[in-house]
């Protein structure tokens, strides 16, 4: 089925708005934020953990799929949904990132790219067209088209080839989008210059995908440059369609980035962080390794409702981090997602409530309180 999006609310002092998607498996509300799991999991977590936590909407990643344990392996096992125990919708990267992060290891050409395999060193050949078809495959509810990040210092003739490239691509991608199971997005492109991303922009509203994203952001640019980015190629994208920004961020970037009217959000952050033992909490960020938790037997976060909040102290928290146990990552994972997906929650009823600007300025000022 073709996704279905409809803008159910509208901040009126802000780009910032409320929505409805449907996929084939399952509507989400946004703005949302979508648990990475490159590999078919988050790390740490099962997937009736995500459910548990409220996760609405997951994503992986096609390239890293096909090449272990291939895309035609989990087509046989029942598809992505059946493979990792997930019933609710799934978002899949095509890879057009993993040419920016494994720049040392692939070769990009007009008609696709040639990467060096991180497993056994192997050649694997993506062209928009099989990069659809991984996520036919896979049973994407939502499929992106292969894309060309380049850094944040791209110069502009750099930047103008990466364009015309990932238009190609994208023009290719459309045409045997009907495999698909569900919608494909879009990937707008064009570095640090606004003419070149609000040109590419109106190039792919032409082609009339179900979403568009906005990619090759938070690679290397300074943090101002990044918002005038967003700010200026979300105002000229569909209404009607929903807007995803790609691997951003934090709480505080995601809060920015629905003001300016993006929809969908992805990061490893939340994960990565726990991992390493920094948590986000209503307080800011803590590190838990810090020795001024040894003997700390309050939560986490006292604001926090999370499972690790309610039952364990930052003294055992800091006590298994720091002796290597791996619950210790688990148990922060929860929480950081916990504490992200709430956020999404808070946003959402301060829009629908006309409280958006409000909420703004209490997150700012530190005393932001989460609906009951």
């Amino acid at each position: 089925m073709p996704l279905k999006f409809s803008v159910t609310n509208r901040d009126p002092l802000s780009a910032a708005r409320c929505g409805v998607l449907d996929t084939p498996h399952g509507t989400l509300k946004t703005p949302a934020f979508m648990p990475v799991g490159t590999y078919g999991v988050v790390k740490g977590l099962r997937s009736e953990d995500l459910e548990e936590l409220g996760a609405q909407i997951v994503l992986s990643n096609a390239y890293h799929l096909a090449e272990r344990p291939g895309a035609a392996e989990i087509q046989a096992l029942g598809g992505l949904h059946q493979f990792m125990g997930w019933n609710g919708p799934i978002l899949t990267d095509s890879g057009g990132y993993q040419v920016f992060s494994l720049s040392d290891r692939c070769q990009v050409d007009d008609d696709g790219v040639t990467f060096q395999s991180t497993l056994d060193g192997s050649r694997c050949r993506l062209t928009p067209e099989s990069v659809v078809e991984i996520q036919s495959q896979l049973g994407s509810d939502i499929a992106m088209v292969l894309d060309e990040c380049v850094p944040g210092s791209a110069t502009r003739v750099v930047a103008e080839a990466a364009v015309r490239r990932t238009q190609d691509w994208a023009e290719r991608s459309r045409k045997i989008a009907t495999c698909l199971p569900g919608g494909l997005f879009g990937i707008v492109q064009g570095s640090v210059y606004p003419d070149l991303r609000v040109a590419h922009a109106e190039q792919l509203i032409e082609l009339d995908f179900d979403g568009y994203a906005v990619g090759g952001l938070a690679v290397g640019e300074k943090k101002n440059v990044t918002w005038a980015m967003l700010g200026e190629t979300a105002a000229v994208l569909p209404e009607d369609k929903p807007r995803y920004v790609m691997g951003m961020g934090t709480p505080n970037d995601i809060i920015k980035g629905v003001a300016r009217g993006v929809d969908l959000f992805d990061c490893v952050i939340p994960t990565r962080h726990a991992r390493n033992g920094m948590a986000f909490t209503s307080e800011g960020r803590i590190s838990i390794k810090n020795q001024k938790y040894a003997a700390d037997d309050g939560p986490l976060d006292p604001g926090c409702n999370c499972p690790t909040c309610r039952r364990y102290s930052r003294a055992y928290l800091r006590l298994l981090m720091v002796r290597g146990e791996m619950s210790a990552g688990i148990m922060l994972t929860w929480h950081n997602l916990f504490h992200y997906l709430d956020t999404m929650r808070s946003i959402r009823h301060a829009i629908a409530s006309a409280g958006f600007a409000e909420f703004r300025r209490n997150i700012a000022a530190g005393r932001a309180k989460l609906p009951d």
